[in-house]
């Protein structure tokens, strides 16, 4: 096996034509077993490209969750090679997360459940968290899939230019401009401010969604993006947590 990436509490490896992520025993067996639950429902459900979900084990109390292995670029490293082709990556990119959008698959967590969860866990003040518990519950209720964390590092090209989307840990389904709110943040937490507002007008020029819209579910996914207790994320989600800016 080769080792393809890794992080915290997780390897990657390419066995053939097989992924294997393993988890060390530090993680959490539900978090394993709901990505492999999420991933098997979006793909048993959707008429997107997906990577076939190939089984789990459990060796030596590591879990592993199994892929066919899917060869190409990521979008992330395409944008890198060819600057001189970001907006038609960008187009690609925002057309490809509204097709994602229009699919359902009802048997998901319902993302709103999952972030009055997160607000409830954050770490901000009662009446930070009231005020964002009601912002959250006063947002149209739509069932639509979003992915959770939809990036162009999740997006990978083959050479027939066909694209895939993988890691679906986080996929739930609700409100599609949440979804968009969170792939705006994570643009600027990797300090692509530039890449992010270009993004956030183009999702909202396509679907026909005002950007204030958008903006009013910020505060919403910087506080579920807080419970990860990152330190160098700290201060600029705090800044975004509070609600009174964007009245």
């Amino acid at each position: 096996m080769k080792l393809i990436y890794q992080g915290v509490g997780k390897r990657v490896y390419r066995d053939g034509d097989t992924l294997i992520k393993q988890f060390d025993e530090t993680y959490s067996k539900a978090d394993i077993l709901n990505e492999a639950l999420n991933q098997a429902r979006v793909e048993e459900s959707c008429s997107l490209n997906i990577p076939k979900f190939l089984g789990m084990e459990c060796v030596e109390g590591k879990w592993s969750l199994k892929w066919e292995f899917i060869e190409g670029d990521t979008l992330e490293q395409l944008m890198q090679k060819h600057p001189g082709k970001m907006d038609e990556y960008l187009e690609f990119f925002v057309d490809l997360q509204i097709k994602v959008g229009k699919e359902k698959v009802p048997l998901l967590t319902h993302l709103r459940d999952k972030m009055h969860a997160k607000i409830s866990a954050s770490a901000y003040p009662a009446s930070v968290r009231y005020d964002l518990h009601v912002r959250l519950d006063g947002l149209p209720r739509h069932n639509k899939l979003c992915h959770g964390d939809f990036q162009p590092s999740n997006i990978i090209i083959t050479k027939d230019g066909t694209p895939y989307i993988i890691d679906w840990a986080h996929a739930t389904q609700g409100n599609a401009s949440a979804d968009a709110a969170r792939t705006y943040l994570l643009f600027k937490l990797h300090k692509q401010d530039d890449l992010a507002e270009k993004y956030l007008r183009l999702f909202c020029m396509k679907t026909d969604t005002a950007i204030q819209y958008v903006q009013k579910v910020l505060p919403i996914v910087a506080a579920s993006q807080s419970v990860k207790r990152k330190p160098e994320e700290a201060e600029f989600l705090a800044q975004w947590v509070n609600v009174c800016d964007w009245q």
